[in-house]
């Protein structure tokens, strides 16, 4: 799969109650950002540092983006395995989110260079 390291941001996964409203600086960020609601929780990724974390549940930062890059066809199988299966078995664990086009890869930053090279091994390329 042809990979990129999205940008050198570091990233932070916030933790909101369920009724929580969308933060109004959300909008203005003009880098990834994600916003999932379930009935259980809010769950946010930002740029660190863009939002205020006073009312988050759980705040927890230093991650960077791995992106899948192209638009994967709801058809194909196991793309998300072929990434987390080797990243696991090296004890590097991910945060994994997928949109309509593609995937993304949360990893720690300390295990960024590691994650980079245990994909490459497996015959992943990075843009």
């Amino acid at each position: 799969m042809q990979l990129k390291l999205l940008d050198d941001l570091d990233y932070t996964i916030l933790k909101f109650p369920t009724h929580a409203e969308i933060p109004a600086l959300f909008h203005e960020i003009n880098a990834f950002k994600s916003i999932t609601y379930t009935e259980d929780e809010c769950s946010i990724i930002v740029p660190s540092n863009t939002l205020e974390t006073s009312q988050a549940l759980s705040v927890d930062n230093d991650w960077c983006i791995i992106q899948v890059i192209g638009e994967l066809d709801f058809s194909l199988v196991g793309i998300l395995t072929q990434l987390a299966n080797p990243l696991a078995e090296n004890q590097i664990s991910i945060f994994a989110l997928s949109t309509y086009n593609t995937d993304y890869l949360l990893i720690k930053n300390k295990d960024k260079e590691k994650a980079v090279d245990v994909l490459c091994d497996c015959g992943h390329i990075f843009q």
